[in-house]
């Protein structure tokens, strides 16, 4: 339950200030919320595309693979030449103070295949192209989708400022600033009164 306003012009200007705050306030989260489910359907669209690419990638991939396995045997000891990946790096950009990952693989320019041409072949080669480049999908997949995570925690978290300020916080300014005005009404009447009934008295 509420505490009774008490009905003053000091209050009343008080109020209607708030008021204009919490509708501005408003329109601001409902026009962040709108450009975060842009931004975030957009994003869910890419995720799609790429997705399907990753699917076809892999396919290539593993065809390739099984065709330098047959022709060369099992590929584990040239798969040990490949060296571990650690050029992985993470930054973030701000989407209506969403941060927003950016994942990126620093490649080293002069890197080449790390396996001979004496013990490999164009099969094994081109499935060794098909994973980097499934590697790179999947990393702009993983940015795709943790951004359409964070996007959708903000825009809940949002909406839910937003119903409280539609539903609760301006109604309840709209009838303090309702009630104030009538009482202020009323007492103005009730002295216009007054001061009619103390003239005809003089009179």
């Amino acid at each position: 339950m509420s505490t009774p306003v008490v009905p003053t012009k000091g209050n009343l200007i008080a109020i209607k200030k708030s008021l204009e705050l919490a509708r501005g306030g408003f329109d601001l989260l409902d026009r962040k919320r709108n450009i975060l489910i842009r931004e975030m359907m957009l994003l869910i669209k890419h995720a799609s595309t790429i997705q399907d690419e990753i699917d076809k990638t892999y396919k290539r991939a593993y065809k390739a693979l099984q065709k330098a396995s047959i022709t060369l045997g099992i590929c584990e000891e040239i798969a040990g030449t490949v060296p571990i990946d650690d050029n992985l790096k993470v930054s973030y950009r701000s989407v209506m103070g969403v941060e927003i990952p950016i994942v990126s693989l620093v490649e080293d320019k002069k890197s080449t295949i790390p396996f001979g041409l004496y013990n490999s072949n164009s099969m094994l080669d081109e499935a060794y192209r098909r994973f980097i480049e499934v590697k790179h999908l999947t990393a702009n997949l993983s940015e795709i989708e943790n951004s359409v995570y964070r996007l959708a925690d903000a825009i809940s978290k949002t909406q839910k400022r937003a119903n409280a300020l539609k539903n609760i916080v301006i109604p309840r300014f709209e009838e303090n600033v309702k009630f104030i005005s009538d009482a202020l009404d009323e007492k103005d009447r009730e002295d216009f009164s007054r001061l009619k009934v103390i003239k005809r008295r003089k009179k």
